[in-house]
């Protein structure tokens, strides 16, 4: 690929801003369409969040409908609908294995490459870019070039990259060190544009209690559930993980989706036993403590807990952790099964947002045609990903997002360039 330009280059058709997902894929779109693309990224590497994404995996998609990626999109789902319905999880999925890389569906439908390496979903997509002829230059962006007829491309610090298009697809605030620094929210502030400010999402939750002691305890088939005052705000049942701070893990993460960052008012619970429902419980707790009756209560738990986790539901209970399993009461037995069932955790704040996953927040999608993705009032603007106030749950959502709308900013942004020629 071309990594070189220089000021005073006729005009382009499209200038992408960002070589990530959405940028990537907003290229390759631009470029089938015909136009003549260049992609500005300041890394060295293209992709680097997408490496990183899915433990370095690379969630590609679910294995689901349009509708149902709706269905989990927790901001402005409607805002995507023909965005998804033009490129669905099926055509992403094509788009890959059409191209070399071999894909798999994992639980929850989860969707990666055979080999297990992000790095292969990231490659693919720049061989198709530069199959297409589309430019690469590592520079970084500095603003948009705006006149009384719309956006006629890119400020960088080499110089001025003038388009008759410009995607902006920097991602949001999430990971620093991949790029993603917010960047976009400053070039769509310059274009007038409304940018919701931008909070963590899908990210790890400080917890008043010290479980440190839990520290790397991984809890499957478990049910969390989240109050804001009396209110049942989030549920489901599925994987977490106790940390040095907090917890973590997909429900966690999933859960954060929900919440906001002033954590007054927020408890949690985990359902230990989702499976069992309080008589059946019981009646599990009655032969567990028949069968350890001579036992202290602290060693009459192992069938029905992690080691870890003994201990601190002990405390939990109240109960003489030596006392004899067999002269519990029923009282200390039922406040034991509320325990399981409900093991509660107070939320005090979240991680730093340079640990989310996903930035919520964002240009304002009131100001951004659904199916163009092209700004209301700016013409030849176009943004993709997520710097625009979209997200959604973990499981391979956003970054069908990402594709979905960088494919729809990039043909759209190519049709706009062409019909100015």
């Amino acid at each position: 690929m071309n990594d070189r330009f220089f000021p005073g280059n006729d005009t382009i058709d499209v200038a992408v801003i960002g070589g990530g997902a959405a940028g990537m894929m907003a290229a390759i779109a631009a470029a089938q369409a015909g136009a003549s693309v260049t992609v500005l990224e300041p890394n060295a590497v293209l992709g680097r969040k997408l490496r990183i994404t899915g433990k370095g995996r690379c969630n590609v998609t679910n294995d689901c409908s349009a509708a149902e990626v709706m269905d989990n999109v927790t901001k402005n789902p409607r805002f995507l609908t023909g965005a998804l319905y033009r490129f669905t999880p099926a055509d992403v999925m094509s788009f890959f294995e059409e191209r070399g890389v071999p894909l798999k569906t994992e639980r929850g439908r989860r969707v990666f490459p055979v080999s297990d390496r992000a790095a292969d979903i990231s490659r693919a997509m720049e061989k198709e870019m530069e199959l297409l002829g589309v430019s690469v230059v590592h520079t970084k962006a500095v603003s948009l070039r705006l006149s009384e007829s719309g956006c006629t491309g890119v400020r960088t610090e080499d110089g001025d990259l003038p388009a008759k298009a410009v995607i902006v697809a920097t991602g949001g605030a999430s990971y620093p060190a991949t790029g993603s620094r917010g960047d976009g929210y400053r070039f769509a502030a310059q274009a007038g544009m409304k940018v919701i400010p931008p909070t963590p999402s899908l990210i790890p939750v400080v917890t008043k209690e010290n479980n440190a002691p839990l520290s790397g305890l991984s809890l499957k088939n478990v049910t969390l559930r989240v109050f804001r005052g009396e209110k049942l705000i989030f549920s489901e049942m599925g994987e977490m993980l106790f940390t040095h701070f907090g917890v973590s893990g997909p429900l966690v993460l999933s859960a954060s989706a929900h919440m906001r960052e002033s954590m007054a008012g927020y408890r949690m619970f985990i359902d230990l036993k989702p499976a069992l429902d309080e008589a059946t419980l019981d009646a599990r707790l009655v032969s567990d403590l028949k069968k350890y009756a001579q036992r202290d209560f602290l060693n009459a738990l192992s069938d029905l807990l992690p080691q870890k986790l003994i201990d601190p539901v002990i405390a939990l209970s109240g109960i003489d952790p030596r006392k004899k399993a067999g002269a519990l009461t029923r009282e200390e037995r039922r406040r034991l099964g509320g325990i399981l069932k409900a093991y509660p955790l107070t939320p005090v704040r979240f991680r730093p947002i340079d640990e989310a996953i996903i930035t919520s927040g964002g240009v304002d999608v009131s100001g951004i045609h659904t199916k163009t993705m092209m700004s209301k009032t700016v013409p030849g603007l176009f943004f993709a990903g997520e710097v625009i106030d979209v997200d959604a749950y973990t499981g391979g959502y956003n970054l069908q997002i990402a594709f979905s709308t960088g494919a729809a900013a990039g043909k759209c942004a190519a049709e706009f360039a062409m019909q100015k020629e």
